[in-house]
């Protein structure tokens, strides 16, 4: 990988700047500028060399022909934003993600390795990798010890080898998230093993306890985990404080919970700000129209935050915690030049960013947008075979119906599944998940997705396997071929033709697109889907989530229709 540190020949260069022999590159003047040790405003000048701070402070450097000198006379400058805890292929990739929220001063992210994973060998992933940390935006990752779901392979793709692999890397800053943490508990050694191995590295491991108690909490913390994002009430921040939890408080599209915690840790007087972080967590496209962590921010601020923890919960408070704050989260010398200029305290939507010392953004506008990189290397999704007569076969006693977005429980099946129509005056709608490579499929209904929808073909799965839907068997044929022959996307029909296309060319699961473009696609997609009933919050996380054995009560696999509650299959899959 990229070592992070520099070469003794820059360290060299940038002394002598400190020494005014040499000039810098960039220089802010008259900064105010928030310090996250003391907790303060301070005022000086900022000198950047190439993506380094090489000196905070009163004095001033030596300034040539060479030098840009900035005065920041009337801005408050504050650190580049951190997301600690992105899902960075929510329909878009990291770097369009990247290029959309550094524009509003997020300029870092540690994200989840979950599809680079499932769908690279680790030197091919590896590579991307260190292609993005090329870029001028600071990605980290952490590395998951499950996959979420009932896999065909797991014990082939989750080795102590293959997990190892990524635990070595400088950017991988922390195992989980624990998804998996049932088995953990029940005496799962190999995850514990892993555990520690990440222990031994100094990195942390984030939990995934929605609801858990106060017996479960403590028993996960024994076990090694050191922060979890899962709170829900207030009370649920106070236990997880309580146990010594790093708490990051969730605002997303399927949990936009910051606004009422917020105000319940105000209200309550906890001052405990400097213990919080902030994330929008996987939220999708369209979300991000209002803001990533400059959204989190804002909200805080309304909360009655004040000011300067609101900032420091979306940059020191981070880096403080997962231990790189010699890099990140500061305004000091040596660090990252990841720095964004305000115009307002209240507005935390910046006018300038600059990440590591490059402007993306200057007096309000768009000056750069991230490169892209090599994508070659991720595998196209090439479906070579064709649906039968026999794939369409519904013959389930029981469907899965959905509760709201995420959450699906069994019912009995009410309707003649023989019928290749089914009736839009109820809500059951054939489903079938089916392996992307057509070894096996996985057929029942389901009730409650959109009862006026007639085909649907995804490729955005958890596994990347194809799940189609809708009340026409002819309708979803000819969905899949369009999916397949898109090699990959998000399709729906309707009497014959194509009503609305998503196209996800990266591995059937990641657009190629700009965020706003992705934006206007996906927005397009969901309307469609609400005017054919779909009732719930996120369609997007349903396709995602309807394989995810980490929630209730019944879910989709790779091995058949899975039982949460009680760990087992209730209906195998079929072989083609």
């Amino acid at each position: 990988m990229v070592n992070p540190l520099w070469k003794n020949t820059e360290i060299r260069k940038q002394l002598k700047i400190v020494t005014k022999e040499t000039a810098p590159d960039l220089v802010l003047t008259n900064a105010t500028y928030l310090h996250g040790i003391f907790k303060k405003w301070m005022t000086g000048n900022i000198w950047i060399a190439d993506d380094r701070i090489v000196y905070a402070g009163k004095e001033m450097p030596k300034v040539d022909a060479s030098t840009e000198v900035a005065d920041m006379t009337g801005k408050y400058i504050v650190p580049g934003y951190i997301e600690p805890h992105v899902h960075p292929s929510q329909l878009y990739n990291p770097i369009s993600f990247a290029d959309h929220a550094a524009q509003g001063g997020t300029t870092m992210f540690l994200s989840d390795n979950l599809t680079l994973f499932l769908a690279l060998e680790n030197e091919k992933a590896f590579s991307l990798l260190d292609q993005m940390a090329e870029l001028p935006f600071s990605f980290y990752w952490w590395t998951r010890f499950d996959s979420q779901t009932e896999l065909n392979e797991e014990d082939r793709l989750f080795t102590s080898k293959s997990v190892g692999e990524w635990l070595d890397r400088q950017d991988v800053l922390l195992g989980g998230e624990l998804t998996g943490w049932p088995k953990l508990m029940a005496g799962d050694d190999q995850m514990l093993y892993w555990i520690q191995k990440a222990k031994m590295g100094l990195k942390k491991i984030e939990g995934h306890f929605p609801g858990a108690s106060e017996k479960t909490l403590a028993r996960m913390r024994l076990l090694g985990a050191d922060g979890d994002h899962e709170a829900m009430t207030v009370d649920e921040v106070e236990m997880r404080l309580l146990h010594g939890y790093g708490v990051t408080l969730r605002h997303s599209s399927i949990r936009p919970d910051l606004p009422h915690l917020l105000k319940g840790i105000v209200e309550r007087e906890l001052n405990v700000f400097d213990k919080l972080m902030m994330t929008t967590d996987g939220s999708t496209p369209a979300f991000h129209l209002d803001g990533v962590m400059d959204l989190c921010i804002k909200i805080a601020l309304e909360a009655g935050v004040p000011a300067i923890d609101a900032y420091m919960m979306a940059s020191y408070n981070v880096a403080r915690y997962y231990n790189v704050t010699s890099l990140h989260g500061l305004i000091a010398t040596g660090r990252y030049a990841n720095l964004n200029i305000l115009d307002t305290l209240e507005n935390p939507v910046p006018s300038g960013v600059i990440s590591k010392g490059v402007w993306l953004k200057k007096d309000g506008e768009k000056v750069l947008s991230l490169p892209d990189i090599d994508w070659s290397i991720f595998p196209d999704l090439e479906i070579d075979y064709k649906l039968t007569d026999d794939d369409f076969q519904f013959s389930m006693p029981f469907g899965i119906e959905m509760v709201n977005d995420v959450i699906t429980k069994p019912y009995s099946v009410s309707v003649d599944t023989h019928d290749s129509n089914l009736s839009k005056t109820h809500d059951e709608s054939f489903l079938m998940l089916i392996d992307k490579k057509g070894k096996w499929r996985v057929n029942t209904l389901i009730k409650g997705f959109a009862p006026g929808l007639d085909g649907f073909a995804s490729s955005y799965t958890t596994t990347g396997d194809i799940i189609l839907i809708g009340k026409n068997r002819e309708d979803m044929w000819i969905a899949f071929n369009e999916l397949k022959r898109l090699k990959g996307g998000i399709i729906l029909t309707e009497n014959g033709e194509i009503i609305e296309s998503l196209p996800l060319p990266y591995g059937g699961v990641m657009s190629d697109l700009p965020m706003e473009q992705l934006i206007v696609q996906e927005q397009a997609l969901k309307k469609a889907l609400k005017e054919r009933g779909y009732k719930h919050g996120d369609a997007v996380y349903t396709l995602l989530f309807l394989q995810a054995t980490h929630l209730p009560y019944v879910r989709v696999t790779q091995k058949g229709i899975y039982d949460v509650m009680n760990k087992k299959i209730l209906f195998p899959a079929f072989m083609r």
